[in-house]
């Protein structure tokens, strides 16, 4: 188990590939994200991570996760188009701030966000907000993406414009995405490509502020990434259940 924990901005400008010189330098670098987690049990704690790449540079990383056991704790990551990369593996959020504007929430790991902020930002003119995009490929993966006691808001360049941008709670990426929102405040999905996935996806809303139905409590931290036995050791505070 490794802590990396500190206050200072990591910041990629325009999107590019960078090297830093502080804590986070101390973790892998690969593909196009700024800061790239690949070391199993990390915890990465009172962080914050950004890319300045604005809407018009479509797709740019800040935070690629790719460890099994992975947490984060009062983390901040923002940018706009696929911001947190959920790679693979169990990976767990708490309390941690995440912003941006298409699919800022994407990859294919079992990942549970739990009483998170979700910011979503003004996007270029033309575009549609969606929160999540998740990637599961084959029905018997058991991955996912599931938000806990989780807001979604706008952030301030949103909120006085929020009316003609839309912002969804996630369309499917690939055929059989998963995603749950569980006793959180949710606004309704988006297509990802006409009727893509719309037979295999699972999109399911639990207990939420506003209309909702769904899900068991197959998707909270104790039964969907079996946390009792391995978020224990790490003291940071979860919620095990419903």
């Amino acid at each position: 188990m490794a802590l990396v924990a500190g206050g200072e901005v990591l910041r990629a400008p325009g999107g590019e590939r960078v090297s830093t010189g502080m804590d986070l330098a101390r973790l892998p670098r690969n593909g196009g994200a700024p800061a790239t987690v690949a070391g199993d049990g990390i915890i990465l704690q009172d962080l914050r991570i950004e890319t300045t790449a604005g809407p018009e540079k479509h797709q740019a990383v800040a935070l690629r996760v790719s460890a099994d056991r992975a947490v984060a704790s009062r983390c901040r990551v923002d940018g706009c188009q696929d911001t947190l990369y959920a790679h693979q593996l169990r990976q767990f959020y708490r309390e941690c701030a995440v912003s941006g504007t298409m699919d800022f929430v994407f990859g294919n790991a079992a990942a549970v966000l739990q009483r998170c902020v979700l910011a979503a930002r003004r996007p270029a003119r033309g575009q549609k907000n969606a929160v999540t995009a998740q990637g599961r490929t084959d029905p018997n993966q058991s991955t996912g993406t599931s938000l806990q006691r989780c807001r979604v808001v706008p952030a301030a360049d949103l909120a006085p414009v929020a009316e003609a941008f839309p912002t969804f709670l996630g369309r499917p990426w690939k055929a059989y995405s998963r995603t749950v929102y569980m006793q959180s405040y949710p606004r309704g999905w988006l297509e990802w490509d006409g009727d893509f996935a719309l037979k295999t996806l699972f999109y399911g809303e639990y207990g939420n502020d506003g209309p909702g139905a769904g899900t068991a409590g197959r998707f909270t931290v104790g039964q969907f990434i079996q946390g009792a036995y391995w978020l224990n050791v790490t003291g940071v505070a979860y919620d095990k259940g419903l």
